[in-house]
């Protein structure tokens, strides 16, 4: 399986849910950016579970870094990121190889791969998957000191009131059920001139890596889907000076595929986790009939809480593949 990307600066991800460890492989790092282990706390920390609702699945995410010099700096070498899997409960999961999940990978994942393909966890469709992500983005922020990014959950089940988000989360949990939500990111100290029209414009590198997220469903640029009600009189964005910002910001800082100088701004719609408690009525490949599923494991009731940190860490990581393209 192919799991790569990148131009410049490329990354490869590796393992699964339930095997030994998961990592990440980075490649086109320049020599001479310090990587010391706790430079990844404040980020790998942000993506714990902590909170009602969300998983009671617990891993150290201690991570081991190899490819450094002695002062943990960038050689220009490849550099190597792994974590152990060390809470994993396989066995909550064999009864899901004759009656998979609905809207989850269990059944695609072993027929693209073959009927021995580990789905324990999720496999590589799970969110556990997300940490080396984070570990990516914390490598590629190293790349673009001048950006900095605010990312937040801005919507829990069709909700904005964020005094809600945790109450709703927690009813949801209680009730043996999901919700989904939406993440907003915003990167502030953009240059301008990075991107290129159509195949590599900015918006989509960041969206390839966007959806290789776990469960996200969508993405938005600036007032995405809101503008196509405006007419352009009250949605284009003036250029207010000789350095190109606007008045406005509809288009989320990139005209054309190119940055234009403004914040990229973008809305990621993340699905209610498809790996509930309460009783589905599925296919069951052993029976082939349609009979009732219990899933049991431990997931996450809202999965978008805790995904806010990955999707900053993959916007990062395009912007510095962007910027060592330049």
């Amino acid at each position: 399986m192919n799991n790569q990307f990148g131009h410049s600066l490329r990354m490869t991800i590796f393992g699964a849910s339930h095997d030994s460890h998961i990592g990440i492989l980075i490649e086109g790092l320049p020599a001479g950016i310090p990587l010391p282990a706790e430079l990844f706390t404040a980020d790998i920390d942000r993506r714990r579970p902590q909170l009602r609702g969300e998983t009671t699945r617990h891993e150290s995410d201690t991570l081991h870094i190899e490819g450094l010099d002695n002062n943990d700096t960038s050689t220009g070498a490849p550099i190597r990121i792994t974590f152990q899997n060390s809470n994993t409960r396989s066995t909550d999961y064999t009864h899901l190889v004759e009656h998979p999940r609905p809207s989850h990978a269990d059944l695609v994942q072993r027929r693209k791969y073959g009927e021995e393909y580990n789905i324990a966890g999720g496999g590589m469709a799970s969110g556990r998957m997300t940490v080396a992500l984070v570990a990516a983005g914390v490598v590629a922020k190293q790349v673009i000191p001048e950006v900095a990014f605010t990312s937040e959950l801005i919507s829990v089940g069709g909700n904005s009131d964020s005094a809600t988000f945790d109450a709703t989360i927690a009813e949801a949990a209680r009730m043996g059920d999901s919700v989904g939500g939406v993440v907003e990111c915003r990167a502030t100290g953009i240059p301008h001139s990075l991107g290129e029209p159509f195949f590599d414009s900015v918006e989509s590198i960041i969206a390839h890596l966007i959806f290789s997220i776990p469960a996200v469903k969508g993405i938005e640029f600036g007032d995405g889907f809101r503008g196509c009600a405006k007419r352009g009189s009250e949605r284009n964005d003036s250029i207010i000076d000789a350095a190109g910002h606007t008045a406005t910001n509809n288009e989320g800082g990139i005209n054309g595929g190119i940055t234009n100088g403004n914040d990229i701004v973008l809305r990621v719609a993340i699905k209610p986790t498809p790996s509930i408690a309460l009783e589905q009525r599925t296919y069951n490949f052993r029976e082939a009939a349609i009979s009732a599923l219990t899933i049991g494991g431990r997931h996450d009731a809202c999965i978008a809480r805790r995904a806010a940190v990955v999707v900053e860490a993959m916007v990062a990581f395009a912007l510095a593949d962007l910027k060592l393209r330049a």
